[in-house]
Protein backbone atom coordinates (compact mmCIF):
# COMPACT_ATOMS: atom_id res chain seq x y z
CA UNK A 1 0.00 0.00 0.00
CA UNK A 2 1.38 3.33 -0.97
CA UNK A 3 2.70 5.28 1.87
CA UNK A 4 0.74 9.07 2.02
CA UNK A 5 2.82 12.55 2.00
CA UNK A 6 2.19 13.40 5.71
CA UNK A 7 3.33 9.43 6.58
CA UNK A 8 6.80 10.09 4.12
CA UNK A 9 7.53 13.40 6.05
CA UNK A 10 6.72 11.58 9.46
CA UNK A 11 9.41 9.51 8.62
CA UNK A 12 11.90 12.02 7.57
CA UNK A 13 11.70 13.73 10.61
CA UNK A 14 12.21 10.62 12.66
CA UNK A 15 15.29 9.46 11.07
CA UNK A 16 16.89 13.06 11.67
CA UNK A 17 20.10 12.48 14.13
CA UNK A 18 19.89 14.38 16.98
CA UNK A 19 22.46 16.91 16.58
CA UNK A 20 21.42 17.90 12.97
CA UNK A 21 23.77 18.08 10.19
CA UNK A 22 24.87 21.89 9.88
CA UNK A 23 24.76 24.35 13.06
CA UNK A 24 21.32 26.50 13.14
CA UNK A 25 20.30 25.46 9.67
CA UNK A 26 17.24 23.91 8.41
CA UNK A 27 15.24 23.28 5.00
CA UNK A 28 12.19 22.73 3.56
CA UNK A 29 10.97 19.08 3.45
CA UNK A 30 9.67 16.86 0.64
CA UNK A 31 7.92 13.62 0.51
CA UNK A 32 9.52 13.41 -2.98
CA UNK A 33 13.07 12.68 -3.87
CA UNK A 34 14.57 14.90 -7.00
CA UNK A 35 13.69 12.87 -10.28
CA UNK A 36 16.09 13.70 -13.21
CA UNK A 37 15.40 12.65 -16.84
CA UNK A 38 18.06 9.66 -18.23
CA UNK A 39 20.09 11.92 -20.41
CA UNK A 40 20.65 13.91 -17.35
CA UNK A 41 22.09 11.12 -15.72
CA UNK A 42 24.04 10.05 -18.43
CA UNK A 43 25.87 13.23 -18.44
CA UNK A 44 26.13 13.22 -14.42
CA UNK A 45 27.49 10.27 -14.76
CA UNK A 46 29.95 10.98 -17.96
CA UNK A 47 31.39 14.40 -15.98
CA UNK A 48 33.14 11.99 -13.34
CA UNK A 49 35.89 10.70 -15.43
CA UNK A 50 35.95 13.77 -17.45
CA UNK A 51 36.53 16.19 -14.31
CA UNK A 52 39.24 14.17 -13.12
CA UNK A 53 41.32 14.12 -16.15
CA UNK A 54 40.65 17.77 -16.19
CA UNK A 55 41.63 18.19 -12.78
CA UNK A 56 44.79 15.68 -13.81
CA UNK A 57 45.30 17.97 -16.42
CA UNK A 58 45.13 20.99 -13.92
CA UNK A 59 47.85 19.76 -11.45
CA UNK A 60 50.01 19.01 -14.36
CA UNK A 61 50.01 22.43 -15.86
CA UNK A 62 50.65 24.24 -12.56
CA UNK A 63 54.14 22.48 -12.86
CA UNK A 64 54.72 22.81 -16.67
CA UNK A 65 57.51 25.38 -16.89
CA UNK A 66 56.16 25.75 -20.91
CA UNK A 67 53.85 28.03 -18.99
CA UNK A 68 55.38 29.41 -16.10
CA UNK A 69 52.87 32.71 -15.96
CA UNK A 70 50.08 30.23 -14.87
CA UNK A 71 51.99 29.29 -11.75
CA UNK A 72 52.71 32.80 -11.07
CA UNK A 73 48.46 33.12 -11.54
CA UNK A 74 47.71 30.82 -9.01
CA UNK A 75 50.22 31.70 -6.50
CA UNK A 76 49.41 35.41 -6.34
CA UNK A 77 48.48 36.26 -2.68
CA UNK A 78 49.49 33.10 -1.16
CA UNK A 79 52.12 32.77 1.53
CA UNK A 80 55.62 31.54 0.77
CA UNK A 81 55.06 28.44 3.14
CA UNK A 82 51.88 28.02 1.21
CA UNK A 83 53.41 27.80 -2.32
CA UNK A 84 56.13 25.43 -1.22
CA UNK A 85 53.92 23.01 0.46
CA UNK A 86 51.90 23.04 -2.80
CA UNK A 87 55.24 21.76 -4.40
CA UNK A 88 56.47 19.42 -2.01
CA UNK A 89 57.75 16.06 -4.45
CA UNK A 90 56.27 13.69 -1.43
CA UNK A 91 52.69 14.48 -2.90
CA UNK A 92 53.54 16.07 -6.80
CA UNK A 93 51.37 13.98 -8.39
CA UNK A 94 48.25 13.92 -5.37
CA UNK A 95 45.02 14.52 -6.15
CA UNK A 96 41.79 14.91 -4.35
CA UNK A 97 39.82 11.84 -3.92
CA UNK A 98 36.49 13.34 -3.33
CA UNK A 99 35.44 15.35 -6.50
CA UNK A 100 31.69 17.76 -6.50
CA UNK A 101 30.65 19.76 -9.41
CA UNK A 102 28.25 22.60 -8.56
CA UNK A 103 25.89 22.50 -11.47
CA UNK A 104 23.47 24.70 -12.80
CA UNK A 105 20.14 22.33 -14.12
CA UNK A 106 19.85 24.69 -17.17
CA UNK A 107 16.74 24.63 -20.33
CA UNK A 108 19.92 22.67 -22.35
CA UNK A 109 21.71 20.42 -19.40
CA UNK A 110 23.39 21.53 -16.67
CA UNK A 111 26.51 24.25 -16.23
CA UNK A 112 29.34 23.76 -13.97
CA UNK A 113 29.09 26.74 -11.92
CA UNK A 114 32.11 25.53 -9.77
CA UNK A 115 34.58 22.66 -8.89
CA UNK A 116 34.90 21.24 -5.12
CA UNK A 117 37.84 19.18 -4.00
CA UNK A 118 36.41 19.74 -0.11
CA UNK A 119 32.87 19.52 -0.69
CA UNK A 120 30.18 19.67 2.34
CA UNK A 121 27.02 18.12 2.08
CA UNK A 122 28.80 14.49 2.13
CA UNK A 123 27.05 13.12 5.23
CA UNK A 124 23.54 14.63 4.36
CA UNK A 125 23.72 12.95 0.88
CA UNK A 126 24.49 9.73 2.41
CA UNK A 127 21.71 10.16 5.09
CA UNK A 128 19.38 11.47 2.15
CA UNK A 129 19.99 8.51 0.19
CA UNK A 130 20.07 6.22 3.06
CA UNK A 131 16.00 7.59 4.09
CA UNK A 132 14.21 8.15 1.07
CA UNK A 133 15.72 4.67 -0.10
CA UNK A 134 13.44 3.48 2.99
CA UNK A 135 10.48 5.49 1.74
CA UNK A 136 11.57 2.55 -1.87
CA UNK A 137 12.62 5.63 -3.76
CA UNK A 138 15.10 4.47 -6.27
CA UNK A 139 17.86 7.03 -5.29
CA UNK A 140 20.88 7.00 -7.85
CA UNK A 141 23.66 5.67 -5.76
CA UNK A 142 21.60 3.71 -3.78
CA UNK A 143 21.17 3.63 0.01
CA UNK A 144 24.15 3.02 0.79
CA UNK A 145 26.35 4.50 -1.76
CA UNK A 146 27.44 7.36 -0.30
CA UNK A 147 28.89 5.59 2.38
CA UNK A 148 30.33 2.67 0.43
CA UNK A 149 32.15 5.05 -1.70
CA UNK A 150 33.59 7.77 0.51
CA UNK A 151 34.65 4.23 2.53
CA UNK A 152 36.83 3.24 -0.36
CA UNK A 153 38.06 6.15 -1.39
CA UNK A 154 39.87 7.09 2.30
CA UNK A 155 39.95 3.67 3.78
CA UNK A 156 41.14 4.38 7.17
CA UNK A 157 41.03 7.98 7.26
CA UNK A 158 40.24 10.17 10.56
CA UNK A 159 38.27 13.72 9.66
CA UNK A 160 40.63 16.84 10.60
CA UNK A 161 37.99 19.81 10.90
CA UNK A 162 38.85 23.65 11.48
CA UNK A 163 36.73 26.31 13.42
CA UNK A 164 36.36 27.98 10.04
CA UNK A 165 34.71 24.52 8.78
CA UNK A 166 32.90 24.05 12.13
CA UNK A 167 29.22 24.65 10.71
CA UNK A 168 29.45 20.88 9.03
CA UNK A 169 30.68 19.22 12.22
CA UNK A 170 27.07 17.92 12.80
CA UNK A 171 27.22 16.06 9.50
CA UNK A 172 30.63 15.12 9.48
CA UNK A 173 30.38 13.99 13.37
CA UNK A 174 27.71 11.87 11.47
CA UNK A 175 29.24 10.40 8.45
CA UNK A 176 32.20 9.61 10.51
CA UNK A 177 29.99 7.75 13.44
CA UNK A 178 28.71 5.56 10.64
CA UNK A 179 31.75 4.50 9.41
CA UNK A 180 33.96 4.00 12.46
CA UNK A 181 36.40 7.00 12.25
CA UNK A 182 36.74 9.96 14.42
CA UNK A 183 36.58 13.77 14.12
CA UNK A 184 39.08 15.42 15.00
CA UNK A 185 39.84 18.98 15.79
CA UNK A 186 43.26 20.99 15.76
CA UNK A 187 42.91 22.25 19.11
CA UNK A 188 41.56 19.23 20.93
CA UNK A 189 44.68 17.09 19.68
CA UNK A 190 48.45 17.07 20.46
CA UNK A 191 50.42 16.30 16.89
CA UNK A 192 52.29 13.46 18.60
CA UNK A 193 48.77 11.65 18.47
CA UNK A 194 48.61 11.59 14.44
CA UNK A 195 52.03 10.02 13.76
CA UNK A 196 51.48 7.28 11.12
CA UNK A 197 47.47 8.60 11.09
CA UNK A 198 45.73 8.94 7.87
CA UNK A 199 43.81 12.53 7.88
CA UNK A 200 40.95 13.58 5.44
CA UNK A 201 41.47 17.50 5.93
CA UNK A 202 37.88 19.43 6.11
CA UNK A 203 39.02 22.92 5.69
CA UNK A 204 40.57 24.53 2.74
CA UNK A 205 43.90 26.06 3.01
CA UNK A 206 43.80 29.60 3.16
CA UNK A 207 42.35 28.27 6.81
CA UNK A 208 46.01 27.39 7.56
CA UNK A 209 47.19 29.93 9.76
CA UNK A 210 43.55 29.92 12.04
CA UNK A 211 44.28 26.09 12.42
CA UNK A 212 45.86 25.54 15.88
CA UNK A 213 49.09 23.09 15.47
CA UNK A 214 49.22 23.25 11.78
CA UNK A 215 52.63 23.89 11.52
CA UNK A 216 53.67 20.91 13.68
CA UNK A 217 51.59 18.42 11.97
CA UNK A 218 52.54 20.16 8.24
CA UNK A 219 55.88 18.90 9.07
CA UNK A 220 55.33 15.46 10.42
CA UNK A 221 53.56 15.08 6.63
CA UNK A 222 56.53 16.63 5.41
CA UNK A 223 58.70 13.74 6.88
CA UNK A 224 56.12 11.06 6.13
CA UNK A 225 54.81 11.15 9.83
CA UNK A 226 51.46 11.28 9.11
CA UNK A 227 49.38 11.60 5.43
CA UNK A 228 46.90 14.22 4.22
CA UNK A 229 43.67 14.36 1.72
CA UNK A 230 43.02 16.69 -0.46
CA UNK A 231 47.18 16.73 -1.00
CA UNK A 232 48.46 20.02 0.45
CA UNK A 233 47.90 22.03 -2.88
CA UNK A 234 46.22 25.58 -2.40
CA UNK A 235 46.17 25.65 -6.56
CA UNK A 236 44.16 23.34 -6.88
CA UNK A 237 41.12 25.23 -4.69
CA UNK A 238 40.97 27.90 -7.34
CA UNK A 239 37.82 28.86 -9.33
CA UNK A 240 40.52 30.43 -11.54
CA UNK A 241 40.87 26.88 -13.77
CA UNK A 242 37.04 27.63 -15.20
CA UNK A 243 38.00 30.89 -16.29
CA UNK A 244 41.98 29.27 -17.40
CA UNK A 245 39.91 26.22 -19.71
CA UNK A 246 38.83 29.21 -21.71
CA UNK A 247 42.12 31.07 -22.25
CA UNK A 248 43.15 31.13 -25.95
CA UNK A 249 47.13 30.65 -24.69
CA UNK A 250 46.41 27.51 -23.40
CA UNK A 251 43.85 26.02 -26.20
CA UNK A 252 46.47 23.39 -27.59
CA UNK A 253 47.58 22.38 -24.09
CA UNK A 254 43.72 20.99 -23.48
CA UNK A 255 43.77 19.52 -26.55
CA UNK A 256 46.92 17.35 -25.79
CA UNK A 257 45.76 16.78 -22.15
CA UNK A 258 42.49 15.76 -22.59
CA UNK A 259 40.74 12.96 -24.70
CA UNK A 260 38.62 14.58 -27.49
CA UNK A 261 35.48 13.26 -25.56
CA UNK A 262 36.27 15.24 -22.50
CA UNK A 263 37.12 18.22 -23.86
CA UNK A 264 33.65 18.43 -25.90
CA UNK A 265 32.11 17.25 -22.38
CA UNK A 266 33.80 20.04 -20.65
CA UNK A 267 33.20 22.91 -23.26
CA UNK A 268 29.69 22.03 -23.12
CA UNK A 269 29.51 22.36 -19.21
CA UNK A 270 31.48 24.92 -18.12
CA UNK A 271 30.49 28.13 -19.01
CA UNK A 272 33.01 30.85 -20.83
CA UNK A 273 34.86 32.42 -18.12
CA UNK A 274 37.70 35.22 -17.97
CA UNK A 275 40.46 36.00 -15.52
CA UNK A 276 39.93 39.70 -14.18
CA UNK A 277 43.28 41.12 -14.79
CA UNK A 278 44.12 44.86 -14.83
CA UNK A 279 46.70 44.07 -17.19
CA UNK A 280 46.41 47.15 -20.05
CA UNK A 281 45.96 45.83 -23.60
CA UNK A 282 47.36 47.09 -26.71
CA UNK A 283 44.89 49.40 -28.57
CA UNK A 284 43.87 47.00 -31.04
CA UNK A 285 43.40 44.00 -28.72
CA UNK A 286 40.37 42.75 -26.81
CA UNK A 287 38.94 40.23 -24.33
CA UNK A 288 37.90 37.29 -26.16
CA UNK A 289 34.03 37.21 -26.80
CA UNK A 290 33.27 40.20 -24.22
CA UNK A 291 34.71 42.38 -27.28
CA UNK A 292 35.61 45.20 -25.21
CA UNK A 293 39.69 46.51 -24.29
CA UNK A 294 39.18 47.81 -21.00
CA UNK A 295 37.13 45.83 -18.26
CA UNK A 296 36.09 49.71 -17.55
CA UNK A 297 33.99 49.05 -20.01
CA UNK A 298 31.99 46.76 -18.91
CA UNK A 299 30.51 48.90 -16.22
CA UNK A 300 28.44 50.70 -19.11
CA UNK A 301 26.79 47.49 -19.99
CA UNK A 302 22.95 47.26 -19.82
CA UNK A 303 20.82 44.73 -18.52
CA UNK A 304 20.90 41.95 -20.82
CA UNK A 305 25.20 42.50 -21.43
CA UNK A 306 25.26 42.08 -17.42
CA UNK A 307 24.61 38.33 -17.81
CA UNK A 308 27.86 37.90 -16.13
CA UNK A 309 29.00 36.23 -12.95
CA UNK A 310 31.96 38.03 -11.06
CA UNK A 311 33.64 35.56 -8.15
CA UNK A 312 36.42 35.39 -5.97
CA UNK A 313 38.57 32.74 -7.12
CA UNK A 314 39.38 30.38 -3.62
CA UNK A 315 42.15 31.65 -1.44
CA UNK A 316 39.80 33.76 0.78
CA UNK A 317 37.43 33.87 3.78
CA UNK A 318 34.88 34.55 0.83
CA UNK A 319 35.74 32.14 -1.56
CA UNK A 320 32.94 29.54 -0.60
CA UNK A 321 29.80 29.71 0.39
CA UNK A 322 28.56 31.86 -2.16
CA UNK A 323 30.07 34.63 -0.58
CA UNK A 324 32.15 37.16 -3.05
CA UNK A 325 29.75 36.34 -5.79
CA UNK A 326 27.92 39.56 -7.72
CA UNK A 327 25.67 38.30 -10.72
CA UNK A 328 25.69 41.56 -12.84
CA UNK A 329 22.14 41.81 -14.31
CA UNK A 330 20.94 41.73 -10.65
CA UNK A 331 22.78 44.45 -9.46
CA UNK A 332 22.16 48.61 -10.96
CA UNK A 333 24.90 49.87 -12.94
CA UNK A 334 26.68 51.32 -9.44
CA UNK A 335 26.69 48.48 -8.05
CA UNK A 336 27.90 46.70 -10.81
CA UNK A 337 30.19 49.26 -11.25
CA UNK A 338 31.89 48.75 -7.84
CA UNK A 339 32.21 45.01 -8.00
CA UNK A 340 33.90 45.59 -11.09
CA UNK A 341 36.37 48.23 -8.96
CA UNK A 342 36.66 45.71 -6.21
CA UNK A 343 37.81 42.46 -8.90
CA UNK A 344 40.45 44.93 -10.43
CA UNK A 345 41.86 45.89 -6.70
CA UNK A 346 41.94 42.67 -5.40
CA UNK A 347 43.82 41.11 -8.47
CA UNK A 348 46.98 41.22 -6.60
CA UNK A 349 46.13 38.66 -3.58
CA UNK A 350 42.68 37.94 -4.41
CA UNK A 351 41.95 37.37 -8.62
CA UNK A 352 38.62 36.91 -9.70
CA UNK A 353 36.82 35.35 -12.31
CA UNK A 354 34.45 36.81 -14.86
CA UNK A 355 31.82 33.42 -16.22
CA UNK A 356 28.88 33.91 -18.57
CA UNK A 357 25.09 33.15 -16.34
CA UNK A 358 23.27 30.65 -17.35
CA UNK A 359 19.93 31.00 -16.20
CA UNK A 360 18.54 28.14 -14.21
CA UNK A 361 15.24 26.50 -15.86
CA UNK A 362 11.85 26.66 -13.74
CA UNK A 363 10.67 23.23 -12.40
CA UNK A 364 7.92 22.57 -10.15
CA UNK A 365 8.39 20.12 -7.36
CA UNK A 366 6.01 19.24 -4.20
CA UNK A 367 7.08 20.76 -0.80
CA UNK A 368 5.97 20.19 2.59
CA UNK A 369 3.63 22.79 3.53
CA UNK A 370 3.03 22.71 7.51
CA UNK A 371 0.71 24.94 8.22
CA UNK A 372 -2.11 22.64 5.37
CA UNK A 373 -0.28 19.47 6.65
CA UNK A 374 -0.32 18.33 3.00
CA UNK A 375 2.16 19.49 -0.12
CA UNK A 376 2.22 22.52 -2.69
CA UNK A 377 3.83 22.79 -5.58
CA UNK A 378 7.23 25.37 -5.62
CA UNK A 379 7.76 26.63 -8.53
CA UNK A 380 12.09 26.00 -8.13
CA UNK A 381 15.60 26.76 -9.66
CA UNK A 382 17.74 23.43 -8.67
CA UNK A 383 21.34 23.31 -8.05
CA UNK A 384 22.81 19.40 -8.57
CA UNK A 385 26.12 18.48 -6.36
CA UNK A 386 27.07 14.71 -7.71
CA UNK A 387 29.74 13.46 -5.66
CA UNK A 388 32.35 11.37 -7.48
CA UNK A 389 34.98 9.09 -5.29
CA UNK A 390 38.09 8.20 -6.46
CA UNK A 391 39.74 4.69 -4.79
CA UNK A 392 43.14 6.16 -5.37
CA UNK A 393 45.56 8.36 -7.46
CA UNK A 394 45.39 5.95 -10.83
CA UNK A 395 41.71 5.78 -10.28
CA UNK A 396 40.47 7.57 -13.60
CA UNK A 397 36.55 6.37 -13.40
CA UNK A 398 35.43 7.91 -10.03
CA UNK A 399 32.43 6.43 -8.27
CA UNK A 400 29.46 7.96 -8.24
CA UNK A 401 28.04 8.02 -4.91
CA UNK A 402 24.82 9.82 -5.00
CA UNK A 403 23.44 13.52 -6.24
CA UNK A 404 22.14 15.72 -3.83
CA UNK A 405 19.61 18.54 -5.35
CA UNK A 406 18.84 22.14 -3.63
CA UNK A 407 15.93 23.00 -4.94
CA UNK A 408 15.56 26.59 -4.41
CA UNK A 409 12.56 28.80 -4.62
CA UNK A 410 12.86 30.20 -8.56
CA UNK A 411 13.06 34.04 -7.91
CA UNK A 412 16.40 33.24 -6.24
CA UNK A 413 19.04 34.21 -8.07
CA UNK A 414 22.14 32.36 -6.44
CA UNK A 415 21.52 28.26 -5.55
CA UNK A 416 22.49 26.97 -2.69
CA UNK A 417 21.42 26.09 1.02
CA UNK A 418 18.05 28.18 2.32
CA UNK A 419 16.16 27.92 4.73
CA UNK A 420 13.37 28.26 2.10
CA UNK A 421 14.91 25.05 -0.36
CA UNK A 422 14.33 22.03 -0.16
CA UNK A 423 17.60 19.92 0.39
CA UNK A 424 17.13 16.12 -1.28
CA UNK A 425 17.92 13.03 -3.17
CA UNK A 426 17.96 12.33 -6.69
CA UNK A 427 16.53 9.66 -8.59
CA UNK A 428 16.62 8.68 -12.31
CA UNK A 429 13.14 9.35 -13.78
Amino acid sequence: MPVSAAESISQIRASFPEQGFFAEKEWVLSPEAFALDAATVTLIRSLGPALRAFQRACNRLYFDETYPWVATLLDQGKPQRVTELGRNPRWHEDLPRVLRPDLVLTETGVTISELDSLPGGIGLTAWLNETYAALDQDVIGGASGMLEAFAAAFPSEDILISRESGDYLPEMSWLADRLGRRVLRPWEVQPYELNGAAIYRFFELFDLANVENADAMLRMAERGEVSFTPPIKAFLEEKLWLALFWSPALTEFWQSALSAEHLVLLQQCIPMGWVVDPVPLPPFAVWPKLDIQSWHEMKTFGGKQRQLVLKISGFSERGWGSRGVFIGHDLSQEQWGAAIDEALASFPTNPFVLQEFHRARVVTHPAWDEDRQATRPMQSRVRLCPYFFATSEEDDDPALGGVLATVCPADKKILHGMRDAMMLPCVAR
